[in-house]
């Protein structure tokens, strides 16, 4: 929008304080290079077009506002003369992007000193040749110092995923290592029942038999059924009475074995009838190696499953082979998540899924999307750590209007007023020295903010501190991702 040109007067501009320190003779040469120009209530210029010039209030009043999402978020608000906007880093050329960080409206009529971009380049470069220079360097390294950490972030959250995850390896891997030892043993005992039974009294007839039961106790133990402890006791009880009446040593020693892979005393009755009180023992000894060699083989199998399941949460974590943005089952990146920090949660925090299955995939980013859970699930743990590792982390996910809500709620000893507007900043943090950058709520904004077009919002109170993350249901152009250098001061 352009404004109506009024006269420029030298003594009205060096009445700035922006301008204050400017002899005649510059002061002159920018209002012959710049202009003043009125405007009427309305806007100026608008967030992403070409920064061409830099504004300076005279009079009246202005709004700056970025947009977030599909709304315009007011940013600041002055009626202050010599208060600027507009194309202020042009002196940085193309090493910066040159375009407006923001949306400027004036809500009153208002006169503004205009200085065409390239002037207000020219003329700091010529006037300030230090300053620039310093201010270069603060861009510059503010920028790669920011980038810098952020990656440091991200090294601390993958050395922490890490350990979770080799922790929560370990146990099935080392369940299945048990196995494999005690399986190597029962083949070895079975091989040598084997060589038993070849050489015992049995005849062809009752081997073929006994090699019949066995395949149909193998395929019994996989349909076994889960007991409860009482009822494992009752069985126990029972078939340890069967095998003592059948003059079976020890048979209290098989009983559990039996009971685990399902069979019942029908069963023992059939094997019985099958080879005869003679080599009722060998039989059972032979039919106890074929159930703990299967039990075994289960246990190794749950235990391969596991890993397998814990490395494809591993790789649904990382998004590895995935394209960086695509719709995405938020329900699937949460578990990915909670799995990998499982490791983090202790004996004292419950988790908690309040999951609504009915809502649709959205568009996203969802290897950056799982740095934010784990940026929001990692400060809940903390904040109920701080208060003796005891607590309760609820994710929940659900309609809001033309959104899809995952709120983080945590009973943690909750935020203070007095730092909550300060959270979502740049290298704060309540973490003790080291164990924190503070910059994962300030990452998790960008991504949630800039990334998606979506909203962080945070509420809390001792005992219930929610962080919700709030996520457009249908795409709003999530690749012009606004630079991190051009956010409102």
């Amino acid at each position: 929008m352009n404004g109506r040109p009024v006269p420029c007067k030298r003594e009205e501009l060096g009445s700035l304080f922006l301008f204050e320190k400017l002899d005649p003779d510059q002061l002159d040469r920018l209002c012959r290079e710049g202009r003043v120009e009125a405007f009427d209530p309305g806007p100026v210029y608008g967030e992403g077009d070409p920064a061409t010039c830099f504004y300076v209030l005279l009079e009246g009043e202005l709004v700056l506002s970025r947009r977030v999402g599909a709304d315009d978020v007011e940013v600041n608000r002055s009626s202050s003369r010599g208060v600027y906007s507009g194309a202020f880093q042009s002196y940085l050329g193309d090493r910066a992007p040159q375009t407006y960080n923001s949306s400027m409206r004036v809500t009153e009529p208002s006169r503004f000193f205009v200085l065409p971009a390239d002037t207000f380049a020219a003329v700091v470069r010529e006037w300030f040749p230090m300053a620039v220079h310093l201010l270069e360097g603060l861009f510059f390294g503010t920028r790669n110092f920011q980038q810098t950490i952020g990656q440091r972030e991200r090294l601390l959250a993958l050395g922490s995923l890490s350990a979770g995850l080799t922790h929560e390896l370990n146990n099935p891997a080392a369940a299945a290592a048990r196995a494999t030892s005690s399986l190597r043993e029962r083949v070895a005992g079975m091989r040598h029942k084997l060589g038993a039974i070849a050489s015992g009294p049995y005849r062809r007839a009752t081997l073929e038999t006994l090699v019949e039961i066995q395949e149909r106790t193998a395929e019994q133990v996989s349909k076994a059924p889960v007991l409860t402890p009482l009822e494992t006791s009752d069985r126990e009880d029972v078939l340890t009475d069967w095998l003592d009446d059948h003059g079976i040593t020890a048979g209290w020693q098989l009983a559990p074995n039996f009971v685990q892979a399902g069979l019942d005393v029908d069963w023992l009755d059939q094997v019985a009838s099958a080879v005869g009180e003679e080599t009722l023992e060998g039989a059972m000894r032979w039919l106890n190696y074929t159930v703990e060699t299967e039990l075994l083989m289960n246990e190794i199998e749950d235990s391969t499953a596991r890993i397998s399941h814990l490395v494809d949460a591993a790789k649904q974590y990382s998004q590895i082979d995935r394209a960086p943005s695509r719709f995405a089952d938020v329900h699937e990146l949460l578990d990915s998540t909670l799995m990998m920090l499982s490791g983090k949660f202790g004996n004292g925090i419950k988790v908690v899924k309040d999951y609504d299955r009915t809502l649709p995939e959205v568009p996203a980013y969802p290897g950056e999307l799982n740095q934010v859970w784990t940026n929001l699930v990692d400060n809940a743990v903390a904040a109920m750590n701080s208060t003796g590792g005891e607590g309760t982390l609820t994710v929940r996910t659900a309609l809001d209007r033309d959104h899809l809500l995952v709120e983080f709620r945590d009973t943690g000893p909750g935020i203070p007023a007095d730092i909550r507007g300060r959270i979502f900043d740049p290298f704060f943090t309540t973490k003790p020295v080291g164990e924190g950058t503070g910059l994962g709520l300030d990452i998790s904004w960008r991504i949630v903010v800039n990334k998606h077009h979506g909203q962080l919002e945070v509420h809390s109170e001792p005992g219930d501190t929610r962080f919700q993350v709030l996520l457009p249901l249908t795409s709003t152009n999530p690749d012009s991702e606004p630079d991190p250098s051009q956010e409102p001061s």
